[in-house]
């Protein structure tokens, strides 16, 4: 996990050694493919190891967040609960270790590759106007 004194730089290097072990040329669409695939894979394996569990949700959300920035334009951020997670276009914030967990948990019903093929349309849509005090 990322160290005291350059976190970002800890959270890279996670993210770049999964790309390597995944064999992904890069950090975008189809590598996020892959790891959705991976998770799936990882899920169905019966006995799967507990005590690593965390290990492989840290590393692999390291590897989904580096994503996320660079296909998103977006940066390594603390969440307003102080969580690690990405911020994009200074509005959203998502975890991207949360999101690895819950496709372990919930299977395809919540795959990265459906999230990360989401962003755009989020990205895209407007803030909703506050509405005015009735007077």
């Amino acid at each position: 996990m990322p160290s005291a004194s350059d976190p970002v730089a800890s959270l890279t290097a996670a993210a770049e050694a999964v790309r390597q072990q995944l064999r992904q040329p890069a950090f975008d669409a189809a590598a996020v493919t892959e790891l959705a695939r991976f998770v799936a894979g990882q899920r169905a394996e019966p006995g799967a190891p507990t005590a690593e569990h965390q290990g492989v949700v840290t590393a692999l959300g390291c590897f989904l967040g580096e994503c996320l920035v660079r296909a998103y334009d977006g940066e390594w951020a603390a969440g307003p609960d102080g969580t690690t997670g990405v911020g994009l276009a200074d509005r959203l914030f998502f975890n991207p270790f949360f999101l690895i967990e819950e496709q372990f948990k919930k299977g395809q019903a919540a795959s990265v590759a459906v999230f990360f093929a989401s962003v755009p349309a989020r990205l895209a849509a407007r803030l909703a106007p506050r509405k005015g005090w009735i007077s």
